[in-house]
Protein backbone atom coordinates (compact mmCIF):
# COMPACT_ATOMS: atom_id res chain seq x y z
CA UNK A 1 0.00 0.00 0.00
CA UNK A 2 0.93 4.01 -0.60
CA UNK A 3 -0.14 6.41 1.09
CA UNK A 4 -0.03 10.21 -0.25
CA UNK A 5 -1.00 13.02 1.71
CA UNK A 6 -1.48 16.67 -0.02
CA UNK A 7 -3.30 19.42 0.82
CA UNK A 8 -7.50 20.58 -0.57
CA UNK A 9 -7.03 24.89 -1.28
CA UNK A 10 -8.44 25.26 1.80
CA UNK A 11 -5.96 23.56 4.00
CA UNK A 12 -8.16 20.44 4.68
CA UNK A 13 -5.51 17.27 4.94
CA UNK A 14 -6.30 14.72 1.70
CA UNK A 15 -4.66 11.31 1.55
CA UNK A 16 -5.07 9.00 -1.17
CA UNK A 17 -4.38 5.21 -0.49
CA UNK A 18 -3.13 3.50 -3.55
CA UNK A 19 -2.55 -0.34 -4.26
CA UNK A 20 0.56 -0.02 -6.53
CA UNK A 21 4.04 1.87 -4.71
CA UNK A 22 4.21 3.82 -8.31
CA UNK A 23 0.71 5.52 -8.27
CA UNK A 24 1.37 9.21 -8.15
CA UNK A 25 -0.86 11.41 -6.84
CA UNK A 26 0.30 15.26 -8.09
CA UNK A 27 -2.83 16.91 -9.09
CA UNK A 28 -3.98 20.62 -7.53
CA UNK A 29 -7.06 21.81 -6.00
CA UNK A 30 -7.07 24.78 -8.00
CA UNK A 31 -10.77 25.95 -6.34
CA UNK A 32 -11.22 29.36 -4.40
CA UNK A 33 -11.71 28.34 -1.54
CA UNK A 34 -11.37 29.64 1.80
CA UNK A 35 -10.50 28.38 5.03
CA UNK A 36 -13.22 27.20 7.15
CA UNK A 37 -14.42 29.24 9.54
CA UNK A 38 -16.79 27.27 11.54
CA UNK A 39 -15.83 25.02 14.44
CA UNK A 40 -18.11 22.88 16.28
CA UNK A 41 -17.92 22.87 20.29
CA UNK A 42 -18.88 20.15 22.97
CA UNK A 43 -21.35 20.45 25.48
CA UNK A 44 -22.48 18.67 28.10
CA UNK A 45 -25.69 17.43 29.22
CA UNK A 46 -26.13 17.98 32.80
CA UNK A 47 -28.27 15.56 33.80
CA UNK A 48 -27.03 12.67 31.78
CA UNK A 49 -22.98 14.29 31.26
CA UNK A 50 -23.65 13.28 27.43
CA UNK A 51 -21.28 15.25 25.45
CA UNK A 52 -23.17 16.51 22.55
CA UNK A 53 -21.68 18.14 19.52
CA UNK A 54 -23.02 21.41 18.37
CA UNK A 55 -21.81 22.11 14.60
CA UNK A 56 -24.17 24.73 12.96
CA UNK A 57 -21.90 24.96 9.73
CA UNK A 58 -23.32 21.67 9.03
CA UNK A 59 -26.88 23.41 7.63
CA UNK A 60 -24.71 23.94 4.38
CA UNK A 61 -23.66 20.26 3.80
CA UNK A 62 -24.61 18.90 -0.02
CA UNK A 63 -28.23 17.52 -0.29
CA UNK A 64 -28.43 14.47 -3.02
CA UNK A 65 -26.69 16.81 -5.56
CA UNK A 66 -27.33 15.22 -9.06
CA UNK A 67 -24.72 11.95 -9.86
CA UNK A 68 -23.11 14.85 -12.10
CA UNK A 69 -22.36 17.38 -9.34
CA UNK A 70 -20.85 14.74 -6.55
CA UNK A 71 -18.13 16.24 -4.38
CA UNK A 72 -16.60 13.37 -3.88
CA UNK A 73 -16.23 11.68 -7.50
CA UNK A 74 -12.78 12.48 -9.37
CA UNK A 75 -12.57 15.99 -10.74
CA UNK A 76 -13.18 16.04 -14.44
CA UNK A 77 -12.42 19.31 -17.00
CA UNK A 78 -14.79 22.14 -15.78
CA UNK A 79 -15.90 19.75 -12.69
CA UNK A 80 -13.40 20.22 -9.68
CA UNK A 81 -14.48 18.41 -6.36
CA UNK A 82 -13.30 17.48 -3.13
CA UNK A 83 -11.14 14.90 -4.80
CA UNK A 84 -8.52 16.79 -7.70
CA UNK A 85 -7.23 13.53 -9.54
CA UNK A 86 -8.98 12.27 -12.39
CA UNK A 87 -9.51 8.65 -10.76
CA UNK A 88 -8.69 7.17 -7.68
CA UNK A 89 -8.50 3.82 -5.50
CA UNK A 90 -9.28 5.11 -1.99
CA UNK A 91 -9.40 8.50 -0.65
CA UNK A 92 -9.56 9.98 2.92
CA UNK A 93 -9.83 13.73 3.59
CA UNK A 94 -10.69 16.44 6.22
CA UNK A 95 -14.82 16.80 5.88
CA UNK A 96 -15.61 20.18 4.84
CA UNK A 97 -18.51 20.30 6.94
CA UNK A 98 -17.38 18.22 10.31
CA UNK A 99 -19.48 17.71 12.80
CA UNK A 100 -16.29 17.81 15.23
CA UNK A 101 -13.23 19.84 14.55
CA UNK A 102 -10.66 21.65 16.03
CA UNK A 103 -10.22 20.97 19.73
CA UNK A 104 -13.49 19.38 19.49
CA UNK A 105 -11.79 16.32 17.74
CA UNK A 106 -11.72 15.59 14.11
CA UNK A 107 -13.94 14.37 11.25
CA UNK A 108 -12.95 12.69 7.63
CA UNK A 109 -14.93 11.14 4.74
CA UNK A 110 -13.32 7.84 3.39
CA UNK A 111 -14.25 7.04 -0.37
CA UNK A 112 -14.31 3.48 -1.24
CA UNK A 113 -14.25 3.82 -5.15
CA UNK A 114 -14.45 6.24 -7.65
CA UNK A 115 -17.06 4.96 -9.44
CA UNK A 116 -20.33 6.36 -8.59
CA UNK A 117 -22.87 3.89 -9.03
CA UNK A 118 -20.67 1.33 -7.06
CA UNK A 119 -21.01 0.19 -3.64
CA UNK A 120 -18.78 -1.59 -0.25
CA UNK A 121 -20.28 -5.41 -1.85
CA UNK A 122 -19.59 -4.77 -5.18
CA UNK A 123 -15.82 -4.09 -4.67
CA UNK A 124 -12.97 -6.85 -4.74
CA UNK A 125 -11.31 -8.19 -1.48
CA UNK A 126 -8.14 -6.14 -2.57
CA UNK A 127 -10.57 -2.65 -2.58
CA UNK A 128 -11.74 -4.17 0.49
CA UNK A 129 -8.66 -4.97 2.11
CA UNK A 130 -6.99 -1.25 1.09
CA UNK A 131 -9.82 0.37 2.56
CA UNK A 132 -9.18 -1.98 5.68
CA UNK A 133 -5.52 -0.48 5.80
CA UNK A 134 -6.70 2.94 5.23
CA UNK A 135 -9.25 2.90 8.46
CA UNK A 136 -6.36 1.23 9.86
CA UNK A 137 -3.74 4.04 8.95
CA UNK A 138 -6.28 6.89 10.10
CA UNK A 139 -7.51 5.02 13.47
CA UNK A 140 -3.51 4.79 14.53
CA UNK A 141 -2.90 8.71 13.09
CA UNK A 142 -5.75 10.44 15.13
CA UNK A 143 -4.36 8.68 18.07
CA UNK A 144 -1.79 11.14 18.26
CA UNK A 145 -3.68 14.02 18.04
CA UNK A 146 -4.30 15.30 21.92
CA UNK A 147 -8.13 15.88 21.04
CA UNK A 148 -9.14 12.77 20.20
CA UNK A 149 -9.74 10.01 22.49
CA UNK A 150 -11.87 7.48 20.50
CA UNK A 151 -11.83 6.75 16.82
CA UNK A 152 -15.10 5.50 15.02
CA UNK A 153 -14.87 4.37 11.67
CA UNK A 154 -18.60 3.94 9.86
CA UNK A 155 -20.84 3.69 6.88
CA UNK A 156 -24.13 5.46 6.65
CA UNK A 157 -25.55 3.64 3.28
CA UNK A 158 -28.75 4.74 1.82
CA UNK A 159 -31.21 7.33 2.09
CA UNK A 160 -33.87 5.60 4.86
CA UNK A 161 -30.17 5.99 6.93
CA UNK A 162 -30.41 9.64 6.19
CA UNK A 163 -26.79 9.31 3.79
CA UNK A 164 -26.95 13.24 2.01
CA UNK A 165 -24.40 11.93 -0.83
CA UNK A 166 -24.88 8.78 -2.99
CA UNK A 167 -21.40 8.03 -3.37
CA UNK A 168 -19.91 4.96 -2.25
CA UNK A 169 -18.06 6.48 1.32
CA UNK A 170 -17.82 6.34 5.15
CA UNK A 171 -16.55 8.71 7.60
CA UNK A 172 -13.74 8.35 10.57
CA UNK A 173 -15.04 10.53 13.92
CA UNK A 174 -12.53 11.50 15.72
CA UNK A 175 -14.43 12.15 19.57
CA UNK A 176 -12.31 13.99 22.11
CA UNK A 177 -13.97 12.08 25.06
CA UNK A 178 -15.51 8.38 25.25
CA UNK A 179 -18.95 7.91 23.24
CA UNK A 180 -21.90 6.57 25.90
CA UNK A 181 -21.94 3.59 24.47
CA UNK A 182 -18.35 2.81 24.37
CA UNK A 183 -18.52 3.45 28.59
CA UNK A 184 -21.46 1.58 29.44
CA UNK A 185 -19.36 -1.27 27.79
CA UNK A 186 -16.14 -0.76 29.36
CA UNK A 187 -18.62 -0.49 32.74
CA UNK A 188 -20.19 -3.52 32.06
CA UNK A 189 -17.11 -4.88 31.29
CA UNK A 190 -15.58 -4.24 34.73
CA UNK A 191 -18.52 -4.78 36.66
CA UNK A 192 -18.24 -8.37 34.95
CA UNK A 193 -14.07 -8.90 35.90
CA UNK A 194 -15.66 -7.99 39.61
CA UNK A 195 -18.30 -10.76 39.64
CA UNK A 196 -16.46 -13.57 37.61
CA UNK A 197 -13.00 -13.42 39.35
CA UNK A 198 -11.27 -11.85 36.81
CA UNK A 199 -12.76 -12.95 33.37
CA UNK A 200 -12.64 -10.81 30.13
CA UNK A 201 -17.31 -9.99 29.14
CA UNK A 202 -16.52 -9.87 25.74
CA UNK A 203 -14.39 -13.30 25.41
CA UNK A 204 -17.73 -14.57 27.48
CA UNK A 205 -20.20 -12.96 25.33
CA UNK A 206 -18.40 -14.68 22.23
CA UNK A 207 -17.26 -18.20 24.22
CA UNK A 208 -21.80 -18.05 24.87
CA UNK A 209 -22.88 -17.71 21.57
CA UNK A 210 -20.65 -20.50 20.11
CA UNK A 211 -22.28 -22.67 22.66
CA UNK A 212 -25.54 -21.21 21.80
CA UNK A 213 -25.13 -21.42 18.44
CA UNK A 214 -28.54 -20.41 17.37
CA UNK A 215 -27.41 -17.01 16.14
CA UNK A 216 -24.67 -17.75 14.56
CA UNK A 217 -24.15 -16.11 10.43
CA UNK A 218 -20.54 -17.00 9.90
CA UNK A 219 -17.86 -18.92 11.31
CA UNK A 220 -14.38 -17.95 10.09
CA UNK A 221 -10.92 -19.20 10.90
CA UNK A 222 -10.36 -15.86 12.53
CA UNK A 223 -13.27 -14.16 12.48
CA UNK A 224 -16.78 -14.87 13.60
CA UNK A 225 -19.96 -13.05 12.78
CA UNK A 226 -23.46 -13.35 15.16
CA UNK A 227 -26.49 -11.76 15.92
CA UNK A 228 -26.65 -10.63 19.13
CA UNK A 229 -28.82 -12.38 22.18
CA UNK A 230 -30.31 -8.85 22.58
CA UNK A 231 -30.18 -7.28 19.45
CA UNK A 232 -32.08 -3.93 19.43
CA UNK A 233 -32.57 -3.83 15.26
CA UNK A 234 -34.33 -6.10 13.11
CA UNK A 235 -31.14 -7.72 11.24
CA UNK A 236 -28.00 -6.57 13.28
CA UNK A 237 -25.00 -8.54 12.96
CA UNK A 238 -21.75 -7.90 15.44
CA UNK A 239 -18.51 -9.07 13.78
CA UNK A 240 -15.77 -10.08 16.09
CA UNK A 241 -12.16 -10.97 15.52
CA UNK A 242 -11.05 -14.41 17.07
CA UNK A 243 -7.89 -13.58 18.99
CA UNK A 244 -9.72 -10.52 20.83
CA UNK A 245 -7.56 -6.95 20.08
CA UNK A 246 -8.76 -3.51 21.17
CA UNK A 247 -8.51 -1.56 17.74
CA UNK A 248 -7.85 -2.30 13.98
CA UNK A 249 -4.33 -1.64 14.38
CA UNK A 250 -3.93 -4.36 16.56
CA UNK A 251 -4.88 -6.74 14.28
CA UNK A 252 -2.57 -9.69 12.76
CA UNK A 253 -1.93 -10.44 9.80
CA UNK A 254 -3.99 -13.52 9.51
CA UNK A 255 -7.40 -11.82 10.56
CA UNK A 256 -6.12 -8.80 7.83
CA UNK A 257 -6.27 -11.43 5.50
CA UNK A 258 -9.38 -13.39 6.14
CA UNK A 259 -11.41 -10.04 6.65
CA UNK A 260 -12.27 -8.76 2.68
CA UNK A 261 -13.52 -12.16 2.46
CA UNK A 262 -15.92 -12.49 5.48
CA UNK A 263 -17.33 -8.66 5.43
CA UNK A 264 -18.07 -8.93 1.74
CA UNK A 265 -19.88 -12.00 2.10
CA UNK A 266 -21.89 -10.13 5.20
CA UNK A 267 -22.66 -7.42 2.78
CA UNK A 268 -23.76 -9.12 0.11
CA UNK A 269 -25.92 -11.23 2.61
CA UNK A 270 -27.39 -8.11 3.87
CA UNK A 271 -28.61 -7.32 0.08
CA UNK A 272 -30.44 -10.23 -0.19
CA UNK A 273 -32.56 -10.63 3.02
CA UNK A 274 -35.63 -9.35 1.55
CA UNK A 275 -35.20 -10.36 -2.14
CA UNK A 276 -34.40 -9.40 -5.23
CA UNK A 277 -37.49 -6.96 -6.08
CA UNK A 278 -36.80 -4.80 -3.02
CA UNK A 279 -34.18 -1.93 -3.49
CA UNK A 280 -30.48 -2.45 -1.81
CA UNK A 281 -30.90 -2.44 2.42
CA UNK A 282 -29.83 0.62 3.92
CA UNK A 283 -27.02 0.31 6.93
CA UNK A 284 -25.13 1.86 9.27
CA UNK A 285 -21.73 -0.52 9.63
CA UNK A 286 -19.32 1.06 12.00
CA UNK A 287 -16.30 -0.35 14.32
CA UNK A 288 -16.49 -0.26 17.69
CA UNK A 289 -13.02 0.15 18.88
CA UNK A 290 -10.81 0.93 22.45
CA UNK A 291 -10.36 4.19 23.87
CA UNK A 292 -6.96 5.86 23.41
CA UNK A 293 -6.03 6.37 26.63
CA UNK A 294 -8.35 4.26 29.21
CA UNK A 295 -6.79 2.08 31.86
CA UNK A 296 -8.76 -1.50 31.16
CA UNK A 297 -8.15 -0.47 26.85
CA UNK A 298 -6.53 -3.85 26.70
CA UNK A 299 -9.82 -5.35 27.80
CA UNK A 300 -11.69 -4.04 25.31
CA UNK A 301 -12.61 -6.43 21.98
CA UNK A 302 -12.59 -4.55 18.90
CA UNK A 303 -16.00 -5.46 16.95
CA UNK A 304 -17.85 -4.30 13.83
CA UNK A 305 -21.28 -3.68 14.40
CA UNK A 306 -23.73 -3.46 11.04
CA UNK A 307 -27.17 -3.50 11.39
CA UNK A 308 -30.34 -2.16 8.98
CA UNK A 309 -33.47 -0.19 10.16
CA UNK A 310 -35.60 -2.47 7.56
CA UNK A 311 -37.49 -4.81 9.30
CA UNK A 312 -39.76 -6.27 6.19
CA UNK A 313 -40.14 -5.18 2.43
CA UNK A 314 -41.20 -1.63 2.74
CA UNK A 315 -41.21 -1.23 6.31
CA UNK A 316 -38.46 0.56 8.25
CA UNK A 317 -38.06 0.36 12.06
CA UNK A 318 -38.11 3.72 13.32
CA UNK A 319 -36.38 5.21 16.25
CA UNK A 320 -39.16 6.96 17.82
CA UNK A 321 -40.88 7.25 21.45
CA UNK A 322 -39.82 4.68 23.30
CA UNK A 323 -35.88 4.62 21.40
CA UNK A 324 -35.45 8.05 20.70
CA UNK A 325 -37.26 9.19 24.58
CA UNK A 326 -36.08 6.44 26.73
CA UNK A 327 -32.91 4.13 24.64
CA UNK A 328 -35.18 1.05 24.98
CA UNK A 329 -35.50 -0.64 21.82
CA UNK A 330 -38.08 -2.77 21.06
CA UNK A 331 -37.08 -5.45 17.96
CA UNK A 332 -39.96 -6.79 15.78
CA UNK A 333 -37.42 -9.23 14.57
CA UNK A 334 -36.73 -12.44 16.93
CA UNK A 335 -32.67 -12.47 16.83
CA UNK A 336 -33.02 -16.05 16.81
CA UNK A 337 -34.99 -15.53 13.51
CA UNK A 338 -32.69 -12.73 11.60
CA UNK A 339 -29.95 -15.28 12.13
CA UNK A 340 -32.08 -17.59 10.49
CA UNK A 341 -32.20 -15.72 7.43
CA UNK A 342 -28.52 -14.55 7.00
CA UNK A 343 -27.85 -18.27 6.84
CA UNK A 344 -30.07 -18.60 4.36
CA UNK A 345 -28.94 -15.76 2.10
CA UNK A 346 -25.70 -17.05 2.18
CA UNK A 347 -23.86 -16.98 -1.24
CA UNK A 348 -24.26 -20.42 -3.32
Amino acid sequence: MKKTATRLADGRELLYFDSRDDAVRDTTDRRPLQPPDAASEIRRDPLVGDGVAIAAQRQDRPLHPAADSCPLCPSRDGRPTEIPAPAYEVAVFENRFPALSGDSGRCEVVCFTDDHDASFAALDEDRAALVLAAWTDRTAELALLPAVEQVYCFENRGHEIGVTLGHPHGQIYGYPFVTPRTGRMLDSAAAHRERTGGRNLFDDVVADELADGRRIVLDGDHWLAFVPYAARWPYEIRLHPRRRVPDLPSLDDAARAEFPRVYLELLRRFDRIFGPAQPPTPYVSGWHQAPFRHPHRSEFALHLELFTSRRAPGKLKFVAGSEAGMNVFINDVRPEAAADRLREVASA
